[in-house]
């Protein structure tokens, strides 16, 4: 029911997606519980219902009539979708497959996706990233970006999320920015990979050296630097790719993806990588989207590598089992 929700939902311009399982939970307010598992409510690029829409006519209805969230458990996590739809489903997955190791573990979700927005945030990416485009984003670009994730974590909270996250690394450029306000809580996808390593105990490579961590991402997210952020708080030391790197390797492996060349992105990804390791870097986070998937999963150089989705993926069923427990 998922998968084919989710393949409903690619064809739709902006589309939420809630999920509920009755194990996860005991309805306290039957008016408040959706009968069914999976229900794709179609919203225009305001975020409102359209009602022109017959297939929805009848949940439209009663969502008119009734001005709560549409979920009310107190797990209930909301996800604000960024850069493209697939790390939104990537994330989904891995929730998806962590809750079945444990029944216990599942959460009520509500997931807001904006194409528009997805768009914005690709141009900028771009814009910053690519060899043939590097013009700085103007002021007014960050503000219509910030305006429109506030927008989508507001409708979340509304919605009734009690936790809410974003699968999507340059989207954490404005992360406190978005969330100023919020009533709910938020997971930071740094600070969930930070305290992750950080719990993992890991030792220097090399004696008397300090705790390095590699950071692979674009120039935009390298630029924000929130990871930097993050896991020097923890007491890491950040290795992130020198300039000759980022020009050779890094940007060009970007720019090869784009015109659909995986070979030669392959192999700028793995000189990336090696120059990283090389200075004794006790792993690397891949944090970007485009090249998460780049180099096949055998590939002996990922076994040096973490992905930050399945961190934030990890805390975010923490929470919810957390928020079931203290809710019930």
């Amino acid at each position: 029911m998922l998968d084919r929700s989710l393949q409903m939902s690619l064809n739709c311009p902006s589309y939420l997606l809630v999920r509920q399982r009755t194990l996860c939970y005991k309805r306290l307010n039957p008016v408040r519980a959706m009968p069914p598992s999976s229900v794709i409510l179609h919203t225009d690029e305001s975020g409102k219902f359209p009602e022109s829409r017959k297939t929805c006519n009848s949940l439209i209805a009663s969502l008119s009539s009734y001005d709560g969230p549409l979920l009310s458990a107190p797990n209930t996590v909301g996800i604000l979708g960024g850069l493209s739809v697939d790390s939104t489903l990537n994330l989904l997955r891995k929730l998806v497959h962590l809750s079945k190791e444990n029944e216990a573990k599942c959460m009520p979700f509500v997931v807001c996706s904006d194409p528009v927005l997805n768009r914005e945030l690709s141009s900028l990416e771009r814009s910053s990233s690519s060899l043939c485009s590097r013009n700085e984003p103007s002021q007014s670009d960050h503000t219509r970006i910030v305006e429109n994730l506030r927008s989508k974590r507001v409708f979340l909270e509304k919605s009734g999320a009690h936790c809410i996250v974003m699968p999507c690394h340059i989207s954490h450029s404005w992360h406190d920015e978005v969330f100023k306000g919020c009533s709910v809580h938020s997971l930071h996808m740094a600070e969930c990979v930070a305290r992750e390593l950080k719990e993992a105990g890991l030792k220097p490579l090399e004696a008397g050296s300090p705790l390095r961590i590699g950071v692979l991402a674009t120039d935009a997210t390298l630029k924000a630097g929130f990871y930097q952020e993050k896991l020097q708080i923890e007491g890491f030391e950040v290795v992130m790719p020198d300039k000759a790197t980022m020009e050779h390797a890094v940007i060009p492996a970007i720019d090869a993806l784009n015109r659909k060349d995986m070979e030669g992105a392959r192999n700028l990804l793995r000189i990336a990588l090696q120059v990283l390791l090389v200075r004794a870097v006790n792993t690397v986070i891949i944090a970007s989207d485009d090249m998460r998937d780049v180099l096949p999963r055998d590939d002996p150089l990922l076994k040096k590598c973490i992905d930050p989705m399945d961190a934030l993926a990890s805390s975010t069923i923490k929470w919810a089992q957390q928020a079931a427990e203290e809710g019930t």
